[in-house]
Protein backbone atom coordinates (compact mmCIF):
# COMPACT_ATOMS: atom_id res chain seq x y z
CA UNK A 1 0.00 0.00 0.00
CA UNK A 2 1.42 3.21 -1.04
CA UNK A 3 1.49 6.14 1.61
CA UNK A 4 0.70 9.60 0.80
CA UNK A 5 3.61 12.04 0.74
CA UNK A 6 3.74 14.55 3.78
CA UNK A 7 3.44 17.83 2.78
CA UNK A 8 6.32 19.75 3.33
CA UNK A 9 6.17 23.03 5.68
CA UNK A 10 7.65 26.18 4.52
CA UNK A 11 11.42 26.78 6.09
CA UNK A 12 10.76 28.92 9.23
CA UNK A 13 13.38 30.93 7.23
CA UNK A 14 10.89 32.12 4.77
CA UNK A 15 8.67 33.47 7.67
CA UNK A 16 11.71 34.95 8.91
CA UNK A 17 12.46 36.81 5.35
CA UNK A 18 8.74 37.96 4.97
CA UNK A 19 9.17 39.44 8.31
CA UNK A 20 12.36 41.28 7.66
CA UNK A 21 10.91 42.43 4.30
CA UNK A 22 7.96 44.16 6.01
CA UNK A 23 9.78 45.42 8.70
CA UNK A 24 12.07 47.33 5.88
CA UNK A 25 9.01 48.80 4.29
CA UNK A 26 7.45 50.06 7.15
CA UNK A 27 10.52 51.89 8.43
CA UNK A 28 10.89 53.34 4.68
CA UNK A 29 7.49 53.76 5.05
CA UNK A 30 7.43 55.81 8.28
CA UNK A 31 10.21 58.28 6.81
CA UNK A 32 8.16 58.85 3.75
CA UNK A 33 5.58 59.76 5.98
CA UNK A 34 7.09 61.97 8.37
CA UNK A 35 9.16 63.60 5.66
CA UNK A 36 5.72 64.60 3.83
CA UNK A 37 4.47 66.27 7.14
CA UNK A 38 7.09 68.65 7.27
CA UNK A 39 9.92 66.88 9.46
CA UNK A 40 12.52 67.76 7.56
CA UNK A 41 15.12 65.48 9.37
CA UNK A 42 13.08 62.51 11.10
CA UNK A 43 15.59 60.92 13.76
CA UNK A 44 15.82 57.19 14.23
CA UNK A 45 13.49 57.19 17.19
CA UNK A 46 10.91 58.84 15.41
CA UNK A 47 11.32 56.28 12.40
CA UNK A 48 11.23 53.79 14.99
CA UNK A 49 7.59 55.36 16.80
CA UNK A 50 5.96 55.42 13.59
CA UNK A 51 6.89 52.19 11.93
CA UNK A 52 5.54 50.58 15.53
CA UNK A 53 8.82 49.04 15.82
CA UNK A 54 12.24 48.88 18.03
CA UNK A 55 15.02 51.19 17.72
CA UNK A 56 17.05 48.38 16.91
CA UNK A 57 15.02 46.85 14.27
CA UNK A 58 15.68 49.75 12.44
CA UNK A 59 19.85 49.53 12.62
CA UNK A 60 19.31 45.71 11.84
CA UNK A 61 17.78 46.68 8.42
CA UNK A 62 19.71 49.77 7.87
CA UNK A 63 23.40 50.13 8.96
CA UNK A 64 22.89 54.18 9.36
CA UNK A 65 20.50 56.51 8.45
CA UNK A 66 22.01 57.50 5.41
CA UNK A 67 21.05 53.95 3.74
CA UNK A 68 17.85 54.54 5.11
CA UNK A 69 17.55 57.64 2.99
CA UNK A 70 19.27 55.77 0.20
CA UNK A 71 16.07 53.42 0.76
CA UNK A 72 13.64 56.21 0.68
CA UNK A 73 14.86 57.47 -2.57
CA UNK A 74 14.75 54.42 -4.64
CA UNK A 75 10.91 54.24 -3.65
CA UNK A 76 10.82 58.12 -4.72
CA UNK A 77 12.05 57.31 -7.99
CA UNK A 78 9.66 54.68 -8.52
CA UNK A 79 6.73 56.97 -7.34
CA UNK A 80 7.20 59.70 -9.37
CA UNK A 81 8.91 58.39 -12.76
CA UNK A 82 5.77 57.86 -14.34
CA UNK A 83 5.81 61.94 -14.73
CA UNK A 84 8.38 62.03 -16.75
CA UNK A 85 7.16 58.70 -18.90
CA UNK A 86 3.89 59.91 -20.16
CA UNK A 87 3.56 60.70 -23.70
CA UNK A 88 4.13 64.23 -25.63
CA UNK A 89 0.94 66.04 -26.46
CA UNK A 90 0.82 67.13 -30.07
CA UNK A 91 0.33 70.75 -30.44
CA UNK A 92 2.05 74.22 -31.03
CA UNK A 93 5.12 75.16 -28.88
CA UNK A 94 3.03 77.15 -26.70
CA UNK A 95 0.77 74.16 -26.04
CA UNK A 96 3.71 72.05 -25.08
CA UNK A 97 5.05 74.47 -23.05
CA UNK A 98 1.94 74.96 -21.17
CA UNK A 99 1.70 71.30 -20.58
CA UNK A 100 5.20 70.90 -19.55
CA UNK A 101 4.88 73.29 -16.68
CA UNK A 102 1.66 72.05 -15.63
CA UNK A 103 3.35 68.38 -15.08
CA UNK A 104 6.52 69.58 -13.78
CA UNK A 105 4.85 71.77 -11.21
CA UNK A 106 2.86 68.81 -10.23
CA UNK A 107 5.42 66.95 -9.91
CA UNK A 108 7.51 69.12 -7.73
CA UNK A 109 4.88 69.96 -5.50
CA UNK A 110 4.72 66.51 -4.89
CA UNK A 111 8.38 65.63 -3.96
CA UNK A 112 9.26 69.27 -2.90
CA UNK A 113 9.78 67.61 0.98
CA UNK A 114 12.13 64.77 0.00
CA UNK A 115 14.22 66.48 -2.64
CA UNK A 116 14.56 69.33 0.31
CA UNK A 117 15.42 66.50 3.11
CA UNK A 118 17.49 64.53 0.11
CA UNK A 119 19.50 68.06 -0.42
CA UNK A 120 20.26 68.53 3.44
CA UNK A 121 22.06 64.85 3.17
CA UNK A 122 23.50 64.64 -0.37
CA UNK A 123 26.76 66.20 0.65
CA UNK A 124 27.91 62.92 3.00
CA UNK A 125 26.03 60.64 0.67
CA UNK A 126 27.92 59.19 -2.16
CA UNK A 127 25.14 57.32 -2.98
CA UNK A 128 22.34 60.66 -3.10
CA UNK A 129 24.97 62.18 -5.14
CA UNK A 130 25.10 59.88 -7.71
CA UNK A 131 21.01 59.74 -7.82
CA UNK A 132 21.43 63.04 -7.74
CA UNK A 133 23.27 63.23 -11.11
CA UNK A 134 21.24 60.62 -12.76
CA UNK A 135 18.15 62.61 -11.91
CA UNK A 136 19.53 65.97 -13.63
CA UNK A 137 20.48 63.53 -16.33
CA UNK A 138 17.12 62.30 -16.55
CA UNK A 139 15.20 65.34 -16.27
CA UNK A 140 17.63 66.85 -18.95
CA UNK A 141 16.92 64.27 -21.69
CA UNK A 142 13.02 64.73 -20.83
CA UNK A 143 13.25 68.33 -21.77
CA UNK A 144 14.34 67.22 -25.07
CA UNK A 145 11.80 65.07 -25.74
CA UNK A 146 9.23 67.63 -25.08
CA UNK A 147 11.12 70.34 -27.44
CA UNK A 148 13.06 68.81 -30.48
CA UNK A 149 13.62 72.15 -30.88
CA UNK A 150 16.51 72.16 -28.99
CA UNK A 151 18.47 70.68 -31.46
CA UNK A 152 18.94 74.07 -33.66
CA UNK A 153 19.59 75.94 -30.07
CA UNK A 154 23.30 76.94 -28.94
CA UNK A 155 24.35 75.58 -26.06
CA UNK A 156 24.11 78.15 -23.49
CA UNK A 157 20.05 78.56 -24.51
CA UNK A 158 20.20 74.94 -23.51
CA UNK A 159 21.48 75.24 -20.31
CA UNK A 160 19.38 78.18 -19.46
CA UNK A 161 15.99 76.02 -20.53
CA UNK A 162 17.58 73.29 -18.01
CA UNK A 163 18.29 75.52 -15.31
CA UNK A 164 14.98 77.21 -15.64
CA UNK A 165 12.67 74.08 -15.66
CA UNK A 166 15.02 72.56 -12.82
CA UNK A 167 13.27 71.46 -9.08
CA UNK A 168 15.85 73.89 -7.42
CA UNK A 169 14.09 77.05 -9.72
CA UNK A 170 10.84 75.90 -9.14
CA UNK A 171 11.75 75.80 -4.93
CA UNK A 172 13.18 79.63 -5.29
CA UNK A 173 10.18 80.64 -7.02
CA UNK A 174 7.77 78.68 -4.50
CA UNK A 175 9.87 79.25 -1.00
CA UNK A 176 12.11 82.51 -1.34
CA UNK A 177 10.16 84.44 -4.00
CA UNK A 178 7.33 83.39 -1.99
CA UNK A 179 5.07 82.81 -5.08
CA UNK A 180 1.91 80.81 -5.52
CA UNK A 181 1.57 77.77 -7.51
CA UNK A 182 -0.49 79.79 -10.29
CA UNK A 183 2.53 82.55 -10.17
CA UNK A 184 5.42 80.28 -9.95
CA UNK A 185 4.34 78.64 -13.31
CA UNK A 186 3.45 81.76 -14.83
CA UNK A 187 7.55 82.51 -13.72
CA UNK A 188 8.88 79.57 -15.57
CA UNK A 189 6.45 79.65 -19.09
CA UNK A 190 7.71 82.93 -19.55
CA UNK A 191 11.16 82.04 -18.83
CA UNK A 192 10.82 79.21 -21.27
CA UNK A 193 8.65 81.07 -23.93
CA UNK A 194 11.81 83.43 -23.74
CA UNK A 195 14.19 81.02 -24.67
CA UNK A 196 12.62 78.65 -26.91
CA UNK A 197 11.59 81.75 -29.31
CA UNK A 198 7.27 81.04 -28.54
CA UNK A 199 4.82 83.71 -28.29
CA UNK A 200 4.85 84.90 -24.85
Amino acid sequence: MLTAEKKKSPPATDGRVRRSERSRAAIVQALFELIGEGVLLPTADEVADRAAIGIRTVFRQFKDMDTLYGALDVLLYERFEPFFLAPVPEGSIEERIDEFVARRAKAYEGIAPYKRAANVKRARSEFLQERHEAVVSRMSKDLRRWFPELKRMDAPAVHALELVTSFEAWDRLRVDQRLGKQRAAEAMKRAMSALLGARG
